[in-house]
């Protein structure tokens, strides 16, 4: 299965809404605290700014979200052939490399079907 690159982007401006949205009448403190990040950190995702692969994870735990959702890909879609074969487009990651990063997206997005099943 192949995906249009140009099309594969996260959404941060659909994050950044759907934490404002969830966090509701919850103070940026309260909610950090519920999530695991700084206010800070908060305050600067519902400003569209792009967090870090461990809070990206965090927040889409905490919203009960696929993370593929902000990634242009369907859950279904994702697999190790699929992430690795984008990570090898790019020129300065080597086949191993690509390979690996792939594998480890891939355990990530089940790690959090599986926390979600919890």
């Amino acid at each position: 299965m192949s995906y249009d690159t140009r099309k594969m982007t996260l959404n941060i401006n659909e994050l950044g809404e759907m934490v404002i949205e969830r966090r509701g009448t919850l103070g940026v403190r309260a909610a950090a605290n519920e999530i695991g990040i700084s206010p800070s950190t908060l305050s600067r995702i519902e400003n569209g700014h792009v967090p870090d692969l461990a809070t990206f994870a965090a927040i889409c735990r905490w919203l009960k979200v696929d993370p593929t959702r902000f990634l242009g890909m369907q859950a279904a879609e994702a697999s190790e052939e699929s992430a690795t074969v984008h990570l090898r487009k790019k020129k300065t990651t080597s086949a191993d490399t690509a390979t690996a990063l792939g594998g480890m997206i891939i355990a990530a997005q089940q790690a959090l079907r599986d926390l979600e099943n919890i």
